[in-house]
Protein backbone atom coordinates (compact mmCIF):
# COMPACT_ATOMS: atom_id res chain seq x y z
CA UNK A 1 0.00 0.00 0.00
CA UNK A 2 1.71 3.07 -0.92
CA UNK A 3 1.39 6.29 1.27
CA UNK A 4 -1.75 7.99 -0.68
CA UNK A 5 -3.68 4.75 -0.34
CA UNK A 6 -2.71 4.56 3.34
CA UNK A 7 -3.62 7.86 4.38
CA UNK A 8 -6.96 7.28 2.33
CA UNK A 9 -7.43 4.27 4.49
CA UNK A 10 -6.57 5.60 8.02
CA UNK A 11 -8.55 9.07 8.00
CA UNK A 12 -11.47 7.54 6.29
CA UNK A 13 -14.63 8.49 8.27
CA UNK A 14 -16.84 5.03 9.00
CA UNK A 15 -19.93 4.03 6.91
CA UNK A 16 -22.74 6.32 7.54
CA UNK A 17 -20.62 8.45 9.78
CA UNK A 18 -21.44 11.59 7.45
CA UNK A 19 -24.99 10.37 6.14
CA UNK A 20 -27.05 13.56 5.64
CA UNK A 21 -28.95 14.93 8.60
CA UNK A 22 -32.79 13.48 8.66
CA UNK A 23 -35.41 15.43 7.38
CA UNK A 24 -37.73 17.26 9.98
CA UNK A 25 -40.57 16.03 10.78
CA UNK A 26 -44.34 18.43 11.63
CA UNK A 27 -46.60 17.82 14.00
CA UNK A 28 -49.56 20.64 13.21
CA UNK A 29 -51.58 20.98 16.56
CA UNK A 30 -54.82 23.42 15.73
CA UNK A 31 -57.77 23.87 17.96
CA UNK A 32 -61.09 25.64 17.06
CA UNK A 33 -62.09 29.01 18.50
CA UNK A 34 -59.30 29.39 20.56
CA UNK A 35 -59.06 32.68 22.17
CA UNK A 36 -54.97 34.11 21.98
CA UNK A 37 -54.61 35.16 25.47
CA UNK A 38 -56.41 31.98 27.50
CA UNK A 39 -52.72 30.44 27.34
CA UNK A 40 -50.21 31.16 30.87
CA UNK A 41 -47.51 31.86 28.01
CA UNK A 42 -49.61 35.23 27.20
CA UNK A 43 -50.02 36.11 30.27
CA UNK A 44 -53.21 34.40 31.55
CA UNK A 45 -53.26 34.47 35.26
CA UNK A 46 -56.62 32.57 36.01
CA UNK A 47 -55.48 29.42 33.61
CA UNK A 48 -52.24 27.20 33.56
CA UNK A 49 -51.34 25.52 29.92
CA UNK A 50 -48.45 23.99 30.78
CA UNK A 51 -48.02 22.21 28.11
CA UNK A 52 -48.46 24.58 25.56
CA UNK A 53 -46.31 27.07 27.53
CA UNK A 54 -43.33 24.19 27.05
CA UNK A 55 -43.56 24.71 23.38
CA UNK A 56 -43.46 28.49 23.33
CA UNK A 57 -40.31 28.21 26.32
CA UNK A 58 -38.60 25.72 23.68
CA UNK A 59 -39.33 27.77 20.87
CA UNK A 60 -41.21 30.95 19.53
CA UNK A 61 -43.92 33.02 20.72
CA UNK A 62 -46.21 35.09 18.73
CA UNK A 63 -47.41 37.70 20.57
CA UNK A 64 -49.56 39.22 17.45
CA UNK A 65 -50.55 36.16 15.07
CA UNK A 66 -54.12 37.20 13.29
CA UNK A 67 -56.19 35.03 11.78
CA UNK A 68 -56.51 35.76 7.82
CA UNK A 69 -60.55 35.12 8.60
CA UNK A 70 -62.10 35.32 11.36
CA UNK A 71 -64.49 32.45 10.29
CA UNK A 72 -63.41 28.65 10.03
CA UNK A 73 -63.41 27.41 6.34
CA UNK A 74 -61.75 30.36 5.06
CA UNK A 75 -59.12 30.61 7.67
CA UNK A 76 -58.41 26.84 7.41
CA UNK A 77 -57.83 26.86 3.77
CA UNK A 78 -55.46 30.03 3.24
CA UNK A 79 -53.47 28.14 6.40
CA UNK A 80 -52.97 24.98 4.26
CA UNK A 81 -52.29 27.12 1.44
CA UNK A 82 -50.74 30.34 2.23
CA UNK A 83 -52.93 31.58 -0.11
CA UNK A 84 -55.94 34.97 0.76
CA UNK A 85 -59.27 34.84 0.09
CA UNK A 86 -59.14 36.70 -2.63
CA UNK A 87 -57.15 34.10 -4.62
CA UNK A 88 -58.54 31.25 -2.70
CA UNK A 89 -62.04 31.89 -3.59
CA UNK A 90 -63.30 29.96 -0.43
CA UNK A 91 -64.75 33.06 1.73
CA UNK A 92 -67.62 30.97 3.25
CA UNK A 93 -68.22 27.54 5.78
CA UNK A 94 -69.97 25.94 3.27
CA UNK A 95 -67.38 25.44 0.47
CA UNK A 96 -66.06 22.63 3.36
CA UNK A 97 -69.10 20.42 1.81
CA UNK A 98 -67.49 21.41 -2.20
CA UNK A 99 -65.56 18.39 -3.66
CA UNK A 100 -64.53 20.42 -6.76
CA UNK A 101 -62.97 23.84 -5.45
CA UNK A 102 -59.78 23.60 -6.28
CA UNK A 103 -57.39 25.89 -4.44
CA UNK A 104 -54.04 24.60 -5.48
CA UNK A 105 -51.72 22.60 -3.17
CA UNK A 106 -51.62 22.53 0.42
CA UNK A 107 -48.27 22.32 2.41
CA UNK A 108 -49.18 18.45 3.06
CA UNK A 109 -49.70 18.20 -0.54
CA UNK A 110 -45.97 19.43 -1.22
CA UNK A 111 -44.85 17.57 1.91
CA UNK A 112 -46.42 14.33 0.71
CA UNK A 113 -44.81 14.74 -2.82
CA UNK A 114 -41.50 14.64 -1.22
CA UNK A 115 -41.62 11.30 0.78
CA UNK A 116 -43.18 12.56 3.60
CA UNK A 117 -46.09 9.93 5.24
CA UNK A 118 -49.26 12.42 6.13
CA UNK A 119 -52.19 11.84 8.10
CA UNK A 120 -54.82 14.29 9.70
CA UNK A 121 -56.95 13.12 12.64
CA UNK A 122 -60.14 15.86 13.99
CA UNK A 123 -61.78 18.24 12.73
CA UNK A 124 -61.24 18.44 8.80
CA UNK A 125 -63.36 22.09 7.88
CA UNK A 126 -61.43 22.74 4.20
CA UNK A 127 -63.20 22.06 0.72
CA UNK A 128 -62.91 18.13 1.12
CA UNK A 129 -60.85 17.92 -2.03
CA UNK A 130 -57.74 19.38 -0.34
CA UNK A 131 -57.69 15.83 1.72
CA UNK A 132 -57.14 13.71 -0.97
CA UNK A 133 -52.79 13.60 -0.06
CA UNK A 134 -53.36 12.03 2.90
CA UNK A 135 -52.35 8.26 3.72
CA UNK A 136 -55.55 8.03 6.16
CA UNK A 137 -59.07 8.18 5.40
CA UNK A 138 -59.85 12.02 6.32
CA UNK A 139 -63.77 12.36 8.45
CA UNK A 140 -65.57 15.42 6.67
CA UNK A 141 -67.16 17.73 8.88
CA UNK A 142 -69.98 17.05 7.20
CA UNK A 143 -71.78 14.03 5.75
CA UNK A 144 -72.57 15.87 2.41
CA UNK A 145 -69.49 14.83 1.13
CA UNK A 146 -70.68 11.65 -0.95
CA UNK A 147 -69.19 8.26 0.30
CA UNK A 148 -67.18 10.20 2.92
CA UNK A 149 -67.73 9.36 6.60
CA UNK A 150 -68.31 12.55 8.80
CA UNK A 151 -66.24 13.13 12.00
CA UNK A 152 -69.35 13.42 14.03
CA UNK A 153 -70.74 9.82 12.60
CA UNK A 154 -66.70 8.19 13.41
CA UNK A 155 -66.85 9.70 16.74
CA UNK A 156 -70.28 8.36 17.61
CA UNK A 157 -69.58 4.72 16.02
CA UNK A 158 -66.18 5.06 18.76
CA UNK A 159 -68.31 6.49 21.79
CA UNK A 160 -71.21 3.94 21.30
CA UNK A 161 -68.67 0.69 22.23
CA UNK A 162 -67.36 2.68 25.07
CA UNK A 163 -70.25 5.18 26.48
CA UNK A 164 -73.54 3.03 26.25
CA UNK A 165 -76.42 6.00 25.48
CA UNK A 166 -78.60 6.43 28.02
CA UNK A 167 -81.85 8.31 28.36
CA UNK A 168 -81.71 11.67 30.08
CA UNK A 169 -82.53 11.90 33.90
CA UNK A 170 -84.66 14.80 35.24
CA UNK A 171 -82.87 18.30 34.40
CA UNK A 172 -80.42 16.55 31.43
CA UNK A 173 -80.57 17.35 28.04
CA UNK A 174 -79.52 15.52 24.60
CA UNK A 175 -76.16 16.82 23.74
CA UNK A 176 -76.73 16.94 19.99
CA UNK A 177 -72.79 16.78 19.51
CA UNK A 178 -72.24 13.25 21.20
CA UNK A 179 -76.45 11.98 21.76
CA UNK A 180 -75.26 11.65 25.15
CA UNK A 181 -76.92 13.64 28.19
CA UNK A 182 -75.99 16.71 29.92
CA UNK A 183 -76.93 18.53 32.12
CA UNK A 184 -77.69 22.61 30.57
CA UNK A 185 -75.71 25.58 32.35
CA UNK A 186 -77.66 28.55 33.28
CA UNK A 187 -76.89 29.94 29.80
CA UNK A 188 -78.54 27.64 27.41
CA UNK A 189 -81.31 28.20 26.42
CA UNK A 190 -82.94 25.17 27.39
CA UNK A 191 -81.84 25.59 31.26
CA UNK A 192 -84.33 24.85 33.39
CA UNK A 193 -86.63 23.10 30.63
CA UNK A 194 -86.02 19.63 30.74
CA UNK A 195 -89.37 18.74 28.89
CA UNK A 196 -87.42 20.20 25.54
CA UNK A 197 -84.50 17.36 25.71
CA UNK A 198 -86.62 15.27 22.97
CA UNK A 199 -86.29 18.24 20.67
CA UNK A 200 -82.88 18.71 21.54
CA UNK A 201 -82.22 14.89 20.65
CA UNK A 202 -84.37 15.32 17.54
CA UNK A 203 -81.68 17.97 16.57
CA UNK A 204 -79.11 15.54 16.00
CA UNK A 205 -77.80 15.28 12.65
CA UNK A 206 -74.48 15.78 11.00
CA UNK A 207 -74.31 19.51 10.29
CA UNK A 208 -75.19 20.77 13.38
CA UNK A 209 -72.57 23.59 14.38
CA UNK A 210 -75.77 26.24 14.41
CA UNK A 211 -77.84 23.77 16.86
CA UNK A 212 -74.79 23.31 18.94
CA UNK A 213 -73.61 26.75 18.85
CA UNK A 214 -76.38 27.33 22.29
CA UNK A 215 -75.47 23.86 23.97
CA UNK A 216 -73.85 24.73 27.15
CA UNK A 217 -73.24 22.54 30.54
CA UNK A 218 -72.01 19.81 32.42
CA UNK A 219 -71.12 16.40 29.58
CA UNK A 220 -71.68 13.75 31.18
CA UNK A 221 -69.08 11.18 29.76
CA UNK A 222 -65.69 9.81 31.36
CA UNK A 223 -63.14 12.26 29.90
CA UNK A 224 -61.05 9.51 28.70
CA UNK A 225 -64.09 9.53 25.96
CA UNK A 226 -64.51 13.09 24.81
CA UNK A 227 -63.81 14.62 21.44
CA UNK A 228 -60.82 16.08 22.33
CA UNK A 229 -59.18 12.40 23.55
CA UNK A 230 -60.67 10.73 20.93
CA UNK A 231 -59.07 12.73 18.41
CA UNK A 232 -55.48 12.99 20.34
CA UNK A 233 -55.61 8.98 20.51
CA UNK A 234 -56.16 8.86 16.77
CA UNK A 235 -53.34 11.18 16.40
CA UNK A 236 -51.28 8.57 18.69
CA UNK A 237 -51.73 5.73 16.95
CA UNK A 238 -51.30 7.78 13.85
CA UNK A 239 -47.88 8.78 15.43
CA UNK A 240 -46.82 4.89 15.89
CA UNK A 241 -47.64 4.07 12.38
CA UNK A 242 -45.24 6.85 11.07
CA UNK A 243 -42.85 7.39 12.90
CA UNK A 244 -40.26 6.58 11.11
CA UNK A 245 -40.81 9.65 9.13
CA UNK A 246 -40.35 11.73 7.52
CA UNK A 247 -44.07 12.70 8.50
CA UNK A 248 -46.55 15.60 8.60
CA UNK A 249 -49.21 14.77 11.44
CA UNK A 250 -52.22 17.16 12.07
CA UNK A 251 -54.31 17.09 15.21
CA UNK A 252 -57.25 19.16 14.60
CA UNK A 253 -59.25 19.30 17.71
CA UNK A 254 -62.82 20.71 17.89
CA UNK A 255 -63.30 22.41 21.08
CA UNK A 256 -63.19 25.05 22.36
CA UNK A 257 -65.36 25.88 19.59
CA UNK A 258 -69.40 25.21 20.74
CA UNK A 259 -70.90 23.08 21.67
CA UNK A 260 -69.18 24.79 25.35
CA UNK A 261 -69.48 21.21 27.38
CA UNK A 262 -67.19 20.11 30.10
CA UNK A 263 -66.84 16.90 31.55
CA UNK A 264 -65.41 15.74 35.04
CA UNK A 265 -62.86 17.07 36.18
CA UNK A 266 -62.91 20.46 34.34
CA UNK A 267 -66.52 21.92 35.32
CA UNK A 268 -65.70 24.39 38.26
CA UNK A 269 -62.24 24.42 37.85
CA UNK A 270 -62.77 27.91 36.98
CA UNK A 271 -65.86 28.84 39.16
CA UNK A 272 -68.37 31.39 37.33
CA UNK A 273 -68.59 33.56 40.38
CA UNK A 274 -64.79 34.24 39.60
CA UNK A 275 -64.58 35.15 36.41
CA UNK A 276 -63.74 38.82 35.92
CA UNK A 277 -65.86 39.91 33.32
CA UNK A 278 -63.94 40.99 30.18
CA UNK A 279 -62.74 45.22 31.02
CA UNK A 280 -65.29 46.06 27.38
CA UNK A 281 -68.23 44.30 28.50
CA UNK A 282 -69.73 47.39 29.28
CA UNK A 283 -68.57 49.05 25.86
CA UNK A 284 -71.80 51.42 24.64
CA UNK A 285 -71.19 50.14 20.85
CA UNK A 286 -73.42 53.60 19.38
CA UNK A 287 -69.70 54.06 17.01
CA UNK A 288 -69.06 50.44 16.41
CA UNK A 289 -68.96 49.00 13.40
CA UNK A 290 -70.72 45.68 14.48
CA UNK A 291 -73.39 47.80 16.77
CA UNK A 292 -76.47 46.14 14.69
CA UNK A 293 -74.23 42.72 15.49
CA UNK A 294 -74.09 43.28 19.01
CA UNK A 295 -78.17 44.12 19.24
CA UNK A 296 -78.78 40.93 18.42
CA UNK A 297 -76.35 39.28 21.28
CA UNK A 298 -78.98 40.40 24.18
CA UNK A 299 -78.18 37.05 26.24
CA UNK A 300 -74.34 37.63 25.95
CA UNK A 301 -74.54 40.80 27.52
CA UNK A 302 -75.58 39.87 31.00
CA UNK A 303 -72.98 39.30 33.33
CA UNK A 304 -74.34 36.15 35.49
CA UNK A 305 -74.25 34.12 31.98
CA UNK A 306 -71.25 35.47 30.49
CA UNK A 307 -69.29 34.31 33.70
CA UNK A 308 -71.00 30.70 32.91
CA UNK A 309 -69.75 31.14 29.71
CA UNK A 310 -65.94 31.72 30.28
CA UNK A 311 -66.21 29.41 33.15
CA UNK A 312 -67.05 26.89 30.77
CA UNK A 313 -64.30 27.75 27.91
CA UNK A 314 -61.73 28.33 30.33
CA UNK A 315 -62.26 24.27 31.31
CA UNK A 316 -62.48 23.23 27.61
CA UNK A 317 -58.42 25.19 27.28
CA UNK A 318 -57.78 23.25 30.10
CA UNK A 319 -59.14 20.04 28.58
CA UNK A 320 -56.89 20.71 25.26
CA UNK A 321 -53.40 21.75 26.66
CA UNK A 322 -54.07 18.47 29.11
CA UNK A 323 -54.80 16.03 26.10
CA UNK A 324 -51.98 17.75 23.50
CA UNK A 325 -49.36 17.43 26.35
CA UNK A 326 -49.78 13.52 25.71
CA UNK A 327 -48.85 13.89 21.75
CA UNK A 328 -45.94 15.70 23.13
CA UNK A 329 -44.74 13.04 25.91
CA UNK A 330 -45.04 10.87 23.13
CA UNK A 331 -42.57 12.92 21.07
CA UNK A 332 -40.20 12.90 23.73
CA UNK A 333 -40.60 8.61 24.18
CA UNK A 334 -39.89 8.16 20.65
CA UNK A 335 -36.32 10.44 20.76
CA UNK A 336 -38.36 12.56 17.61
CA UNK A 337 -38.87 15.98 19.54
CA UNK A 338 -35.43 16.95 18.40
CA UNK A 339 -36.76 16.49 14.96
CA UNK A 340 -39.85 17.49 15.00
CA UNK A 341 -41.12 21.15 13.95
CA UNK A 342 -43.99 21.58 16.18
CA UNK A 343 -46.65 24.20 15.35
CA UNK A 344 -49.44 25.24 17.57
CA UNK A 345 -52.16 27.40 16.50
CA UNK A 346 -56.31 27.69 16.11
CA UNK A 347 -58.45 28.86 12.84
CA UNK A 348 -59.72 31.94 14.97
CA UNK A 349 -61.00 33.59 18.89
CA UNK A 350 -63.75 33.61 20.65
CA UNK A 351 -65.57 37.53 21.79
CA UNK A 352 -66.68 35.54 24.76
CA UNK A 353 -68.48 38.88 26.39
CA UNK A 354 -65.95 41.40 25.28
CA UNK A 355 -68.10 44.18 24.57
CA UNK A 356 -71.03 42.06 25.10
CA UNK A 357 -71.21 39.75 21.62
CA UNK A 358 -70.00 35.96 20.98
CA UNK A 359 -68.54 33.89 18.24
CA UNK A 360 -66.46 35.17 16.07
CA UNK A 361 -66.58 36.76 12.55
CA UNK A 362 -65.64 39.75 12.99
CA UNK A 363 -62.01 42.09 13.66
CA UNK A 364 -61.89 42.83 17.35
CA UNK A 365 -58.93 41.77 18.75
CA UNK A 366 -60.80 38.83 20.93
CA UNK A 367 -62.07 37.07 17.20
CA UNK A 368 -58.84 37.95 15.28
CA UNK A 369 -56.13 37.45 17.35
CA UNK A 370 -55.11 34.07 17.81
CA UNK A 371 -52.38 31.90 19.34
CA UNK A 372 -49.48 30.42 17.17
CA UNK A 373 -46.72 28.71 18.82
CA UNK A 374 -43.54 26.89 16.68
CA UNK A 375 -40.81 24.86 17.99
CA UNK A 376 -37.93 23.40 16.22
CA UNK A 377 -34.51 22.69 18.15
CA UNK A 378 -31.58 23.90 16.78
CA UNK A 379 -33.40 25.56 13.92
CA UNK A 380 -35.78 27.92 16.11
CA UNK A 381 -34.03 29.45 18.96
CA UNK A 382 -35.96 28.66 22.15
CA UNK A 383 -37.28 31.73 24.02
CA UNK A 384 -37.97 33.49 20.98
CA UNK A 385 -40.60 36.21 20.98
CA UNK A 386 -41.86 37.83 17.54
CA UNK A 387 -43.94 40.85 17.91
CA UNK A 388 -44.69 41.94 14.11
CA UNK A 389 -47.94 41.09 13.26
CA UNK A 390 -48.17 37.70 11.28
CA UNK A 391 -51.09 36.04 9.56
CA UNK A 392 -52.06 32.75 8.46
CA UNK A 393 -51.35 33.04 5.22
CA UNK A 394 -47.34 32.66 6.24
CA UNK A 395 -48.01 29.49 7.77
CA UNK A 396 -47.33 27.23 4.57
CA UNK A 397 -44.21 29.18 2.95
CA UNK A 398 -42.77 29.28 6.96
CA UNK A 399 -43.49 25.42 7.34
CA UNK A 400 -41.75 24.53 4.02
CA UNK A 401 -38.90 26.73 4.39
CA UNK A 402 -38.19 25.19 8.26
CA UNK A 403 -38.25 21.43 6.41
CA UNK A 404 -36.47 22.67 3.43
CA UNK A 405 -39.12 21.97 0.72
CA UNK A 406 -39.26 24.36 -2.08
CA UNK A 407 -43.23 25.53 -2.68
CA UNK A 408 -44.75 27.70 -5.30
CA UNK A 409 -44.93 31.28 -4.78
CA UNK A 410 -48.39 32.42 -2.66
CA UNK A 411 -49.45 35.69 -0.80
CA UNK A 412 -47.71 34.54 2.38
CA UNK A 413 -44.67 35.24 3.36
CA UNK A 414 -42.22 33.26 4.91
CA UNK A 415 -41.55 33.91 8.82
CA UNK A 416 -38.66 32.57 8.83
CA UNK A 417 -36.66 36.03 9.09
CA UNK A 418 -38.76 36.82 12.39
CA UNK A 419 -37.57 33.67 13.94
CA UNK A 420 -34.17 34.76 13.76
CA UNK A 421 -34.35 38.16 14.38
CA UNK A 422 -33.46 39.43 10.50
CA UNK A 423 -35.60 42.35 8.66
CA UNK A 424 -37.14 41.74 5.69
CA UNK A 425 -41.28 40.97 6.85
CA UNK A 426 -43.18 43.91 6.48
CA UNK A 427 -44.69 45.57 9.90
CA UNK A 428 -48.60 45.15 9.79
CA UNK A 429 -51.24 42.08 8.39
CA UNK A 430 -54.29 42.09 7.00
CA UNK A 431 -57.40 40.16 7.66
CA UNK A 432 -60.66 39.91 5.61
CA UNK A 433 -64.02 38.76 4.90
CA UNK A 434 -65.57 39.23 1.74
CA UNK A 435 -69.33 39.57 4.01
CA UNK A 436 -71.02 42.26 5.36
CA UNK A 437 -69.01 45.63 6.57
CA UNK A 438 -66.15 46.12 7.68
CA UNK A 439 -64.76 43.76 4.83
CA UNK A 440 -60.84 44.33 5.83
CA UNK A 441 -58.31 45.04 8.95
CA UNK A 442 -54.94 45.82 8.68
CA UNK A 443 -53.42 46.01 12.08
CA UNK A 444 -49.06 47.11 12.89
CA UNK A 445 -48.47 46.45 16.96
CA UNK A 446 -50.06 49.82 18.09
CA UNK A 447 -52.82 50.55 15.10
CA UNK A 448 -55.74 49.05 13.68
CA UNK A 449 -58.00 49.96 11.06
CA UNK A 450 -61.53 48.47 9.68
CA UNK A 451 -62.25 49.37 6.45
CA UNK A 452 -65.05 48.67 3.97
CA UNK A 453 -63.97 47.28 0.33
CA UNK A 454 -66.18 49.25 -1.79
CA UNK A 455 -65.93 53.00 -2.24
CA UNK A 456 -69.13 54.03 -2.08
CA UNK A 457 -71.05 51.91 0.34
CA UNK A 458 -72.44 52.95 4.31
CA UNK A 459 -70.58 51.83 6.47
CA UNK A 460 -68.95 52.77 9.84
CA UNK A 461 -64.83 52.55 9.93
CA UNK A 462 -62.83 52.13 12.50
CA UNK A 463 -59.78 53.44 13.88
CA UNK A 464 -58.01 51.87 17.05
CA UNK A 465 -55.12 52.73 18.75
CA UNK A 466 -54.15 49.61 20.45
CA UNK A 467 -51.57 51.01 22.56
CA UNK A 468 -53.70 52.98 24.35
CA UNK A 469 -56.89 51.77 23.83
CA UNK A 470 -56.49 48.03 23.73
CA UNK A 471 -60.01 46.82 24.32
CA UNK A 472 -60.81 48.92 21.13
CA UNK A 473 -63.54 50.82 23.08
CA UNK A 474 -62.57 54.64 21.12
CA UNK A 475 -63.37 54.32 17.22
CA UNK A 476 -60.97 57.34 16.62
CA UNK A 477 -62.41 57.98 13.04
CA UNK A 478 -66.32 58.52 14.61
CA UNK A 479 -65.50 61.47 17.63
CA UNK A 480 -65.25 65.62 17.37
CA UNK A 481 -61.39 65.07 16.64
CA UNK A 482 -61.41 62.74 14.58
CA UNK A 483 -59.46 65.41 12.45
CA UNK A 484 -56.55 65.15 14.33
CA UNK A 485 -56.80 60.91 13.13
CA UNK A 486 -56.31 61.60 9.73
CA UNK A 487 -52.44 60.80 9.46
CA UNK A 488 -52.68 57.74 11.25
CA UNK A 489 -55.60 56.91 9.33
CA UNK A 490 -54.13 57.16 5.93
CA UNK A 491 -50.88 55.54 6.85
CA UNK A 492 -52.87 52.74 7.83
CA UNK A 493 -54.69 52.66 4.62
CA UNK A 494 -51.10 52.75 2.54
CA UNK A 495 -50.71 49.75 4.09
CA UNK A 496 -53.89 48.34 2.76
CA UNK A 497 -53.11 49.28 -0.52
CA UNK A 498 -49.37 47.80 -0.86
CA UNK A 499 -51.13 44.37 0.56
CA UNK A 500 -54.04 44.98 -2.54
CA UNK A 501 -51.03 44.90 -4.71
CA UNK A 502 -49.66 42.01 -3.54
CA UNK A 503 -52.60 39.79 -3.55
CA UNK A 504 -53.95 41.39 -6.94
CA UNK A 505 -56.97 41.86 -4.56
CA UNK A 506 -59.91 43.36 -7.59
CA UNK A 507 -60.93 45.83 -5.28
CA UNK A 508 -57.90 47.79 -4.65
CA UNK A 509 -59.42 51.06 -6.57
CA UNK A 510 -62.29 50.91 -4.38
CA UNK A 511 -59.58 51.22 -1.59
CA UNK A 512 -57.80 53.90 -2.43
CA UNK A 513 -60.98 56.29 -3.68
CA UNK A 514 -63.25 55.54 0.04
CA UNK A 515 -63.69 58.17 2.17
CA UNK A 516 -63.13 57.01 5.57
CA UNK A 517 -65.59 57.34 7.58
Amino acid sequence: MNRREFLKTAFAAPLGAYAAPRQPNLLFLMADQFRFDLLSAMGNRIISTPNLDRVAREGALFRNAMSSCPVCVPARTTMLTGKTLVNTKVVNNRASRDTEIDVGPTFDNLLHGRGYKSEYYGKWHSPYRMAATYDNKVCAVATRVPGVVSEKQSYLAYLDTHVPRRAPKAGELIDPGSNRPYTPAILDPRYGSAARAAAAAAAADDDDDEKQATVYGLLHIPKEFTRPAHTVDEALAGLERIKDGPFSLTCSIGPPHPPMLNVEPYWGMYPADRMPLPANFHHDMSASPYRQLASRMQPYQVAENIRAMMSIYYGMVKEVDDNLGRLLVRLDKLGLTSNTLVVFTADHGEMLGGHGMHGKGCFYEEAVHIPLLMRLPGVIRAGTVVDTPVVQADYAPTILDLLGVTGPAVDGRSLRPLLEGRGGYPDFAVSEWDRGTPNLMVRTRDWKLLMANKADVRAIDALFHLKEDPGETRNLLSGNDRQAYRKPAEEMRERLVAWCEHVRAPYLDQIKRRQLE
